[in-house]
C-alpha cells in the first residue's frame, strides 16, 4: 500500500512528535518539547488517518477511558503540570494504541538485524509478554 503525500507528511509530524516528547522527558519534563511533541503527534495522527477516522477512532466507547486519560494527560501538560502529564497521558497512550504493540512487534521482527534480536530464546518470551501476543511469529 502507498501512502499518499499527506500521510508521508503525517508520518513525519507523528515521528517528530515522539521525538519531541522524548526530548522532552530527557529534559527532566520541559512542559514546551512535550506540548509542541503532542501537538505534533496529534497533527500526524489525523494527517494519517483523516480527521474523521482519528475522531471515531478517540470516540469509541471502548476507549473512551484512554481518551480522557490521553487528552487529559496532555491539558495537564499545557496547564504546566508536566510530569503528571505525562504518566497519566501515558496510561491513555497504552490503553489506546495497546492493541498495535503485537502488530509492531511483527513489523520489528522482519526487520534485518531487529528481527534477529527480538527471535533470540530469552528476549522473545520478555518481548512477547510485553507486547501481549501469545505466540511467537517467527
Amino acid at each position: 500500500m502507498w501512502l499518499t503525500d499527506m500521510q508521508k507528511i503525517g508520518v513525519a509530524l507523528t515521528s517528530f512528535g515522539g521525538v519531541f516528547m522524548l526530548l522532552g522527558v530527557m529534559m527532566f519534563f520541559d512542559g514546551a518539547l512535550l506540548a509542541l511533541g503532542n501537538i505534533l503527534f496529534l497533527s500526524g495522527i489525523t494527517l494519517i488517518i483523516g480527521p474523521q477516522r482519528t475522531f471515531y477512532f478517540f470516540a469509541r466507547k471502548n476507549k473512551l477511558r484512554g481518551t480522557v486519560c490521553f487528552i487529559g494527560g496532555i491539558l495537564l501538560v499545557f496547564f504546566k503540570w508536566p510530569f503528571v502529564g505525562v504518566i497519566v497521558e501515558t496510561f491513555g497512550f497504552l490503553n489506546l494504541f495497546g492493541d498495535f504493540f503485537p502488530v509492531i512487534l511483527t513489523f520489528l521482527r522482519q526487520l534485518p538485524f531487529i528481527g534477529n534480536l527480538l527471535s533470540m530464546p530469552y528476549i522473545r518470551d520478555v518481548a512477547d509478554r510485553m507486547a501481549g501476543s501469545r505466540t511467537s511469529v517467527v
